[in-house]
This record gives C-alpha cells, structure tokens and sequence, in this order.
C-alpha cells in the first residue's frame, strides 16, 4: 500500500517495454504477455494520472511504446498559434508588428499562409492592439486543418453546425472573402456570445447565428448547403494538454455516448448537404478534438452504411491515415483517406479530419429495407397465390366430381323418370283400355237386352155387371 515514486515507476514501465519488445527470451517463466500489459497499464496509470480505462484503451488503440509517447507529449503544453486575418490584414505586416511588441515567432509550418507560431512575448497575445482590431486570432493548428480540408469558394452557402466560439466560422469568412453566406450554429446560446463578438472584431459580414439542435437541421433545412463543416461534441481526449481533467472525467461509456451523438449530427448534416451544388459543392468535413476509434473512424464508417456517400481526399499532405481495422472491427478501405492528427506526432492537439462527398438523397438503410419488405410481400405474394391456386384446383376437382355425381344422378333420376313414365303411360293406356272395351260391350249387351226381350204389362180384364 505504499505510495511508489514516480523514478520507480518510470523504471519499470521501461523494464516492462524492453520484455515486451523481445518477450520470447526476456519474459519471466510462467508469465504471459497480457500479465505484463495489465502491470504496464497500471504503472502508467499511476505515473500520469489517468483512470485505468483510460489506458487500457491508448494501449489497444497505440500499442505500448507509442502510447507511453503520447501520453508524455499529452502532459506538454502546445505551441501558442495565431491565425492572421486575411480580411483586414495580411501575415508579414501583423510578424512585423507583432515583433516591435516583444514578441518573438515564426510561420507555423509550409502547409499554412495564415498561421504565426509564437514562443515568446513581453505584451499578452489576446490584449494587444491588433488583436483588438481584429488582425488575428488565437486558434490551435490542428483546428485549422478541418477549414482547409472544406476548402470553401466565395459565393458559397456554408453551414457550420457547430460554431462557437468562431475561430472555424471567421476562418471560413476568410477563405469566402466575405462573399456568400455562412450560417453559424450552435446549441447553447452563452457559447453563441462568444461567437457573435468574434465575428464583429474581425469583420466578418456575410455570416448568420442561429441557435438550434444540429440534429434536428437534417429535417429542416434539407439539400440547402453547398458545404457544411461539423466540428463534432467530443470526449476531448486529444486535447489532454489544455484540460488535464479530462484524464479522471471521462470514461469509455462517455466516449460512446459522444459517438451516439455524433452519429445522429453526421447524419442530420448529410440530410442538410445538397449533392447537386452547381458551385461544385456537395461536400462536408467531419472533425473531432479526440483520438478515440469509436468517436471517428467508427462514425464515419456509420455513416457509410446509412447514406450514399463517399470519403475523399482531405487534401491535407501530413498526418497519419485513419484505421481501416481496430481489434476485431473491420471499417471501409477507403477510411484510409482520413487524416488523424497526434501530439507526440506533429506537435499538435489530437485531432481527427474526414472529407466526405454526398453522391445523392437515397438513404440505404431505409432502402435495404424496403427491399427486404418488398422481397417479403412477394414472398407472401407467391404463397398466397400458391394457396389461391391449389385451392382453386381443389375447388376444380371437388366441383367436377360434384358435376359428375350430379350428372350421374340426373341421368339416373332421368332414366327412374323416363321408367316412371312409361310405367303410367302404360298404365293410362291400359285405363283407357279398361274404360272403353268394357263399357261398351255391356252397353251393348243392355241394348240388346233392351231391344230383343220387351216387357209388357198384362191386360186387365172389363168386368161387365149382370
């Protein structure tokens, strides 16, 4: 039970790494290797502050030697950027500005024109003049990368689903040279304060706040957008560095709550994307402030299975591919074309960046679906009419026995009838016969009687008086 120091610790978690990366002939008689993964977990967990869980999953996700990487780079503080606004400024008069103040910096890196990176300064970054005016503002690397990757053209209609406090939204301004409309969402209306000002120091004028459920605008404003960018709600596990409690806060079922949501957003977000864009939109960007599978590649690969959609190039040259598999899931192939984004890596905040293209409005769960009721009813179709068919050449062949017993039946009722027939034919004529031999033979016989025997009555005899 006693507390062991953080030397001890840290020496043998690197004994554990050197068994681990040779175990056959370094490991101890009798122990395996998810003996010395637990005892590495724990160690770690307790050197850096972390819940176990925590751990444990860096490690799957990692593996031993990169996850001890990042989470000592997750203990570092990032370097201070800033994002010069092309819109009232442009980066070599705000550099030089910036360095008459005592502050000393250089560009961010070859991939961006906007970003200064700063290492020192004299003055405070977020109070001097310029960024009063609204010469820049002070935004992450990694938080760029997503505005880049939507690439958004002037004259566009542009939805950020999530957009407070602004520093996506006014990049975006940026890139649009003020030209289209933006419509700047967010579900709280205390964060939207923050992005309203933002907007107003830099001079952004062609964008819209709103204040709904990002799930619910799928529904609402359906095939309205040429772009949509969705800088998802997440656990914030790649930005350790800036929010150290994120290490005894979250846990695995708060990252699968956060992938519920995101999911339902994703999908709202594509029902809002309007494939047939004549200004060769269709397109939107997923991102995400964590590392976690389940609440990136997981997502997306959701999406896959629910909608007609296509993962494209982000365009971005750096950072490493996503995961095509993790344990014993398997996502698309073409997941490989999202970007993920680590500190230890780049020297930046965890981040993650997916450039989806909508190719139509099916929806192929609900299809997969209809298909299978349809496949089903003619199923049940063909049985029924199966039945419908037997019964009727049952009812076919009862009918023609009935018909032939009743046929039988009649032509024995007509042949008892044709005998019955001539039964009283025979009878009335033998009646008849009856009737007029007989009778007229005693006729005959009374007339003679009567014609040849007479009956006369005696003569009385006239008696005479004397």
């Amino acid at each position: 039970n006693r507390v062991v120091p953080p030397s001890e610790l840290r020496a043998r978690i690197e004994d554990v790494l050197e068994v681990l990366a040779d175990f056959k002939s370094r490991r101890e008689p009798g122990r395996s290797r998810s003996e010395y993964i637990e005892r590495l977990a724990q160690d770690m967990a307790e050197l850096f502050g972390y819940l176990q869980e925590l751990v444990d999953y860096f490690l799957s996700m990692l593996g031993p030697n990169e996850a001890l990487e990042f989470l000592e780079a997750s203990d570092k503080p990032r370097p201070m950027v800033v994002r010069v606004n092309t819109l009232k400024a442009r980066r070599k008069d705000l550099a030089a500005a910036l360095m008459k103040r005592g502050v000393r910096l250089d560009p961010l890196a070859p991939w961006s024109k906007v970003g200064l990176k700063i290492y020192e300064s004299t003055v405070p970054i977020g109070a001097t003049p310029e960024y009063l005016a609204g010469h820049y503002m002070l935004q992450s690397a990694a938080s760029m990368c997503p505005v880049m990757a939507l690439g958004p053209q002037p004259g566009d209609r542009v939805l950020d689903m999530s957009a407070a406090p602004g520093g996506k939204t006014s990049y975006i301004a940026q890139l649009m040279r003020n030209k289209g409309v933006i419509i700047a969402n967010d579900l709280k209306p205390e964060r939207q304060k923050a992005t309203v000002a933002n907007l107003h120091r830099l001079g952004v004028r062609n964008a819209v706040t709103c204040i709904f459920d990002g799930r619910k605008l799928g529904a609402q404003m359906r095939n309205s957008f040429d772009r949509i960018l969705l800088d998802a709600p997440c656990s914030g596990l790649g930005v350790i560095s800036r929010d150290p409690s994120v290490k005894v806060q979250r846990t695995i079922p708060d990252v699968l709550r956060c992938a519920h949501l995101q999911k339902e957003l994703l999908v709202a977000a594509i029902d809002a994307l309007n494939h047939k864009s004549k200004k060769g939109g269709g397109y939107m960007v997923y991102s995400t402030c964590s590392v976690a599978v389940a609440e990136n590649e997981e997502v997306v690969n959701y999406l896959l299975s629910k909608r007609d959609v296509k993962l494209v190039d982000t365009g971005l040259d750096f950072g490493k591919p996503g995961f095509t598999r993790f344990e014993h899931k398997r996502f698309h192939p073409s997941l490989a074309l999202t970007r993920r984004f680590y500190p230890h890596v780049h020297n930046m905040d965890g981040f993650y960046v997916a450039k989806i293209q909508k190719l139509s409005d099916s929806r192929k769960g609900e299809e997969d679906k209809k298909k299978e009721d349809a496949t089903s009813n003619d199923v049940e179709g063909n049985e029924v009419e199966a039945k419908g068919e037997k019964s009727k050449a049952e009812n076919n062949s009862k009918s023609n026995e009935n018909k032939h017993k009743n046929s039988k039946k009649k032509k024995g009722k007509k042949r008892s009838e044709a005998s019955t027939d001539e039964i009283n034919a025979e009878e009335k004529v033998s009646k008849k016969r009856a009737k007029i031999s007989y009778p007229t033979i005693k006729k005959q016989n009374q007339q003679k009687k009567k014609t040849n025997a007479k009956i006369t009555k005696p003569r009385r005899m006239k008696v005479t008086g004397m």
